[in-house]
């Protein structure tokens, strides 16, 4: 593990890390895109009804703009083994070290959480309308799925991330009756 330790967060990580966090910037990733596009069968959804969460997903000349997170020095073993135990809990994610660029151009390595797209939970290509109506509906262990959603698209805004799928689900999803 390097040190100190970077983590990318690009979906509810970035509201809540559940670490001891020492920094946190603005940071992209090249080569992988924020998606809907992993069936959430524990914390969003349930195996008879499956929620939407998000997921890094491999693309050819995308770039994901999110947060990166130094944790706390000493806190690295802990902040490991939470993650792995939040993150790695139906193996659909697949822990990776890749290259992020942090707001001041420094590149760092950090800790990510991307896709496996052999995985039974993977569900790339979904049109946006069948995300939206997937995310209205579902609850998980978690909450809604709405309110992960929302709650993702919010602090993106207030960073100054723009993701305009993420806000036109946001908008769809509100018209569903989602609130």
């Amino acid at each position: 593990m390097e040190k100190p330790l970077w983590v990318f967060g690009y979906g509810s990580l970035i509201w809540n890390p559940g670490f001891p966090v020492a920094e946190q910037r603005v940071a992209r990733l090249q080569g992988w895109q924020r998606s809907f596009c992993m069936r959430s069968i524990h914390h969003r959804g349930t195996e008879a009804e499956p929620g939407l969460v998000l997921a890094l997903d491999r693309a050819e000349g995308a770039r994901c703009a999110g947060v990166g997170f130094r944790v706390q020095d000493g806190a690295e073993d802990e902040t490991l083994a939470t993650l792995r135990q939040r993150e790695l809990i139906s193996s659909a994610y697949l822990e990776d070290w890749l290259p992020m660029v942090l707001d001041s151009g420094e590149a760092v390595t950090a800790l990510c959480y991307v896709i496996d797209p052999a995985h039974v939970q993977y569900c790339g290509g979904l049109p946006l309308a069948e995300q939206a109506r997937i995310i209205a509906q579902a609850v998980g262990g978690r909450g809604r799925n709405c309110e992960y959603l929302f709650n993702t698209s919010d602090h993106l805004a207030s960073l100054g991330i723009a993701d305009a799928d993420l806000e036109w689900l946001v908008t769809q999803v509100r018209a569903l009756g989602a609130a």
